[in-house]
């Protein structure tokens, strides 16, 4: 048909016609682009989305929370983590983190720990210490050891012995003091020492002749027994035993002065190959303290150990009198220096008023003294507690080894006491009742004048007035010592030493209840002289002066005995089982207040004179065999004299 297309023609306008215009193809171009772009954009959102919570989960530890125990985890295990440690577990915050990010982090993980290993640490075998190491006594240099007397303190010894020997060959010199209250304790060495050396032989550190022996004995003097050292037990035991006491002493012991002697005597016997030993066996503290610090110094130089056998330090006490029997049989009673414990005095000596006291005389302090423990602590020695402690208290050495004397060299202390106050001014304190005439005074207060006769008046007020005038004197020393004590008040707070703290209270507790009484005690007599009071009882003629809770003697004095409670009260809470506490509760066994009872005696009471002609004392003993009673004249009075 005419009117109809050709085939081409018809193909040509169908491509035409479908054909995309331009504008309609880069509108479609760029809105993908724009899609791609968006959906790009989405999925950083979303993968920034997961990166945060994996940050924000694992550092929640750095977060503050209401509980901050709740993350808290071993930082020295956490530290070897990796580092050649032994721990392979992580801790419970890391494990909750690793929990609660595991969806995306699993497969990071799973490379970590297939490819993350931690190397078993090579630790080469450690070489064991010599047995000697072990049983060295370096560990406890300069402790005072309570050994259970002579015979514990001589096997103790031989522990030292052996232990020296298996390291070197050893001369063992023994230093004895000759004063007659030691002839005892030569004696149980004599016995013991046997057969300590044959328990050396036999655990074969002392064959071919590596341990030998000197003696040497001192008191005013010293001088060398044996003039060569000898190897054989038995040779030693004899020579002590031939050790006669010096009863003609004139009770000097120049402790240090011999142990220079000594150390100077057999300084060429200690070198690489050998070493001396020295054991000083006294029962005192030694006279020439003067001495100790060139005895410290030549010991040091020579490598010579220092050991002691001796007893303990009379608490805050430099003299002690002690009764024993001489050689000879004589009972005397011997005025010994064997003290202090400390090289300044820490303990202001106080009487006790109202309460008893002759218990705590002689209390040990519990450690050797200062001069002979300290020349033991600078030489790596030991000092050995024989008299198993004096008198009827006992403190255990665990507690007492937080109260130990300061051992440093003196320089120090004495800066220290130049820093602290508190210090410095109890020692001050305790310099002042030194002096004879001060120690009388503040001593001798257990008994006061405390009744009073009451005829009449007249009678009663020159009682009275003869009772004020001691008492006057006392108040006023003490007064002096709460001064000097109370400049300290201050620096108390910075004293760190248990010992130091408790002694400072103490002081001030004590000083303070006496001064209450004494106060009182004052204002008790005045007013019953100005205005004397009258009897309830018929009968009744004298007045007795007798402890109170209740203070009269006005408001400063019970803000005084409030402050002296508080002390004491501190010094037993906290040092229980010391002796300063014992002495604390003594103080506070006794009411600071005064009150007035009334009673009666005889004017004219009935004298009985017996018949019996004045003769020699008897006694009644009992025969050990027979257990019959028999009486026998008594001995004599011992008599008192220096050791």
């Amino acid at each position: 048909m005419s009117t109809n297309a050709s085939q081409p023609e018809v193909f040509e306008m169908q491509v035409e016609s479908t054909r995309i215009p331009r504008s309609l193809l880069l509108a479609c171009l760029i809105s993908l682009a724009l899609h791609v772009a968006f959906l790009g954009t989405l999925g950083l959102i979303k993968l920034a989305q997961k990166v945060d919570l994996m940050s924000t989960i694992t550092t929640v530890m750095d977060q503050e929370d209401d509980d901050p125990l709740q993350h808290k985890f071993d930082t020295a295990m956490s530290e070897q983590v990796g580092n050649e440690g032994d721990a392979n577990t992580f801790s419970a915050s890391q494990e909750a983190s690793t929990v609660l990010s595991k969806d995306a982090q699993v497969e990071i993980e799973k490379t970590v720990d297939s490819n993350f290993t931690v190397a078993t640490p090579v630790v080469d075998e450690l070489p064991q210490p010599a047995k000697s190491d072990v049983l060295a006594a370096v560990a406890t240099s300069g402790a005072t050891e309570h050994v259970g007397g002579v015979e514990g303190a001589i096997d103790r010894l031989s522990w030292e012995i052996a232990n020296s020997l298996r390291e070197k060959k050893t001369l063992v010199v023994w230093l004895f003091d000759v004063s007659p209250s030691l002839s005892g304790r030569r004696a149980q060495i004599a016995d013991r020492v046997e057969n300590v050396y044959k328990q050396l032989t036999q655990l074969d550190v002392g064959a071919d002749t590596a341990l030998r022996s000197a003696v040497a004995i001192f008191d005013e003097k010293c001088t060398i027994v044996t003039e060569k050292p000898v190897d054989d037990p038995a040779e030693l035991v004899k020579v002590v035993r031939k050790i006669k006491s010096e009863t003609n002493s004139s009770g000097i012991e120049n402790t240090f002065s011999a142990v220079n002697q000594v150390a100077n005597r057999y300084k060429s016997q200690s070198d690489k190959h050998n070493r001396v030993m020295l054991i000083v066996v006294t029962d005192e503290a030694g006279s020439d303290s003067a001495q100790l610090e060139q005895a410290i110094a030549n010991c040091s130089k020579y490598q010579m150990r220092c050991y002691c056998v001796g007893d303990s330090a009379p608490f805050g006490r430099e003299t002690v009198e002690t009764q024993f029997e001489l050689e000879t049989g004589e009972m005397v009673i011997g005025v010994m220096q064997k003290g202090p414990e400390s090289f300044f005095p820490e303990l202001v000596r106080l009487g006790f008023w109202g309460a008893n006291s002759y218990d705590l005389d002689d209390m040990s302090s519990g450690f050797g003294p200062y001069g002979l423990t300290r020349l033991c602590a600078e030489t790596n020695g030991l000092y050995f507690i024989a008299d198993n402690g004096r008198g009827q208290h006992r403190f255990d050495p665990a507690v007492m080894r937080n109260y130990a004397p300061d051992y440093r060299p003196i320089p120090m202390l004495e800066q220290d006491l130049r820093k602290n106050k508190a210090k410095s001014s109890l020692v001050e304190a305790c310099a002042a009742v030194v002096s004879e005439t001060q120690r009388r005074k503040v001593l001798s207060i257990s008994m006061p004048r405390l009744d009073f006769k009451s005829d009449n008046d007249t009678v009663l007020r020159q009682e009275l007035t003869e009772a004020q005038k001691p008492i006057a004197d006392l108040d006023l020393s003490l007064d002096t010592l709460l001064r000097v004590l109370e400049q300290g008040e201050k620096d108390r707070a910075k004293i760190k030493e248990a010992r130091w703290k408790a002694s400072y209270d103490l002081a001030m507790g004590r000083t303070l209840a006496l001064r209450v009484r004494a106060f009182g005690y004052n204002t008790m007599l005045a007013e019953m002289k100005s205005n004397p009071k009258r009897f309830e009882n018929p009968g009744s003629n004298k007045w007795n002066l007798v402890p109170s809770k209740e203070i009269t003697s006005g408001a400063a004095t019970k803000k005084m005995a409030a402050k002296a409670n508080e002390y004491l009260s501190q010094v037993i809470d906290d040092h229980p089982g010391t002796p300063w506490a014992l002495l604390a509760e003594r103080e506070k066994s006794v009411p600071m207040g005064w009150e007035w009872k009334e009673s009666h005696y005889d004017p004219n009471p009935v004298m009985t004179v017996g018949n019996q002609k004045a003769g020699p004392k008897f006694i009644e003993v009992t025969d050990p065999v027979t257990k019959k009673k028999t009486k026998k004249e008594a001995p004599p009075e011992p008599v008192r004299r220096d050791i």
